[in-house]
């Protein structure tokens, strides 16, 4: 069972340099997505979704956090 490193691809398209590299680093996923049989693109858009779920609700707690520092008690 595949296991793809979504926070990798994640991690390199926040510290690209420019728009152009954060395009090839879209464009890197898009064909590893393209080069996957039928299940694995299954597998991959069901750890995609898990991947992208994780990330939200991580940024959600992230900024309640910080939202509730500007709200005495």
């Amino acid at each position: 069972m595949p296991n793809f490193d979504f926070k990798r691809f994640h991690i390199r398209s926040m510290n690209a340099g420019s728009d152009e590299e954060r395009a090839l680093i879209n464009q890197e996923l898009k064909d590893l997505y393209a080069s996957l049989g039928e299940e694995d693109k299954k597998i991959f858009n069901e750890e995609l979704q898990h991947f992208l779920t994780k990330e939200v609700s991580r940024i959600k707690s992230d900024y309640e956090s910080i939202n509730g520092l500007d709200r005495p008690n």
